[in-house]
Formats: C-alpha cells, structure tokens, sequence
C-alpha cells in the first residue's frame, strides 16, 4: 500500500511515517523545511525512516511542487504539513498561515479530486473551538481566538466542501495538545523539559491554571492510522489525551521525573492562548475504535528520557 505523508520531517510527520513503515506499508514523504525552527533538528527526525527501503523522500513545497506526479499511486494521504504556532500568527506573518494553512490544503483537495484515494487525512487542531464549553464536542460551535485557529477551520471547511461536491474520501482529525520524543522545540514540554535539565528559569504564560488535554504522539498515530483504514468519510473527529490537567501539575510531574526544582516566572497570558482543552473523545471511540494508552506521567518520562539523550550526545 503507497501512502503519502506531508510535512514528514516534522514532530507528528515523522511518528506518523514510522508507524506507517511498521504496518509494511510503502510510504512517500515531503517536507519543504520551513524556517519555523530548525532544520537540522528535522533532518534528524527523518534519520531512521531514510533508513527504510520503503521509504522515499521528496524535498519540496507544496505550492509549487507537481501534485499530479506526487500523488501518482497513492492510495492515502496523510496531510500533516501546516505553519504552526498560535502566538506566531498575528500580525505580518499570518500571509503565511493562509499559503501552508488554507491554500496548501486547497491545492491537494484540488488535485486528488482526480485520483482514486481510498482516503485523505487531514491534520486539524482544538485551535478551532477557541473558549467553547468543555468538553467541547465536534458539533460545538466553532469561534477560534487566534489566526491560527481561523486557518485550520477553513482547511476543515475546503475539505468537507471536497468531499460532499467532489466525493474525495477526508476526515478531519482534531489534535489536542501533543506531546513526546521530538515534540518542537517551540512547545511548552519541550521548553519545560529542556529547561530543566539546564537549570534554565521556566516562563509560564499567565498563572498555570490553565488546563490541557495532553495527547501522547503514539496514542496520535494509532488514531490516525485507524482514521484512514476506518470506512467513515466526510467526518471530523477529536483525537485527545482523555484527561485534563493544569500546566502547574505538568510542572510538578516534571519535578518528580527530572528530580529537579522548577524555576518559574509568571508573565501575561498571551493573545490567542484558550484557558482549558478538553477533547469529548466519544466520536472516536465509536467510530475508530480509539481509546489513548499512554498516561501523561509515562508519555512525560519517555519525552525527558528523549531530551537528556539528546543533551547527552551534544
């Protein structure tokens, strides 16, 4: 089975691949390494999956790229590549939000309209329901706070219209929260983590209370890989951690993990940020059979364990 995973060389592209590969599948990536952070540390993440004979490799963007020969075989297509970030998308870079956000996806629904794809998944986020009543439910009312959030809405809009005009086979996939072993480095565990193994100061977006429902990357990648072999189309379904928790116990938990004391500053909360996340995973389970495994305490020791063998190897 061919499949094409976007954004590959990044935190879920590259999981996603991996799991993908161990499935015995045939799996094409692209990935057009964007400055948003490094591309060393994403060349590092498609280090093992180069090693795999299944495994091909496309460096380019999907503004400009041919589709037509991207796409050619491809029986799923795993849409991962986005602009990340939601502090980030104020201001003059929301241009770019609106290319790798709205017409990327545009431009895929667009073309594989032509092609005979058993299924499209598209990567979108709890970004899109900005302060909606918890545990916010797929059929919620959708007000997102960030640019960001308004960008992933639209590309969950272009994909329904693809389906119901056009039949192309998508599902829409809402992330809470992830988190594990080559997160972004941008991201608040990765920040927290590296912070202190460091014995950095530790910055927190307003008073910690805010919660999170924290996804671990496998539970993600199960999910998704169930997504696109389930026979549903033309949904959109949360895929949470199924817990919420303050980012102040996260700090405890790291604490005990690291046996590190955590020295933090409270700063404003930030434009765009939500409160609380808590994903009614209700859908999933009936639909995908989904049920997230890994506890936050386990998924946070194996992402420390991650990040002090990195520390270790500089």
């Amino acid at each position: 089975m061919k499949v094409l995973v976007t954004g590959v060389a990044g935190f879920i592209g590259s999981h996603l691949a991996e799991g993908l590969l161990k499935l015995g599948w045939e799996v094409k990536g692209i990935d057009s390494f964007t400055d948003y952070y490094s591309r060393k540390i994403k060349e590092n993440n498609l280090k093992n999956l180069k090693e795999n004979k299944n495994f091909s490799f496309v460096e380019g963007d999907l503004l400009e790229i041919d589709l037509k020969k991207i796409l050619e075989g491809v029986a799923y297509l795993f849409h991962e590549a986005a602009q990340p970030g939601v502090r980030e998308s104020w201001g003059k870079r929301f241009g770019l939000y609106i290319q790798n956000n709205i017409t990327v996806t545009q431009r895929l629904l667009e073309e594989t309209k032509k092609f005979p794809l058993k299924k499209f998944i598209l990567a979108s986020s709890s970004s899109v329901y900005g302060e909606s009543p918890l545990p916010t439910r797929e059929d919620n009312i959708l007000k997102p706070v960030s640019p960001y959030g308004v960008t992933k809405l639209a590309s969950e809009n272009l994909g329904y219209l693809y389906y119901k005009s056009f039949e192309v086979p998508v599902i829409a996939l809402r992330y809470f929260t992830l988190y594990g072993p080559r997160q972004r480095p941008d991201m608040a565990f990765h920040k927290f983590i590296k912070a202190l193994l460091n014995d950095e100061e530790i910055t927190i977006y307003g008073d910690g209370n805010q919660t999170r429902d924290f996804t671990y990357i496998a539970d993600t990648v199960e999910a998704t890989i169930k997504a696109a072999q389930s026979k549903v189309a033309g949904e959109i379904i949360n895929i949470g951690g199924g817990a919420q928790v303050t980012v102040n116990e996260t700090l405890r938990i790291l604490e005990e993990i690291t046996r590190k004391k955590a020295r933090i500053r409270y700063i404003e909360k930030q434009k765009g940020d939500v409160l609380h996340t808590f994903a009614d995973i209700s859908k999933a389970k009936r639909l995908l059979n989904y049920q997230p495994k890994v506890k936050l305490r386990e998924g946070l020791e194996k992402e420390v364990a991650w990040l002090a063998t990195a520390k270790a190897q500089k």
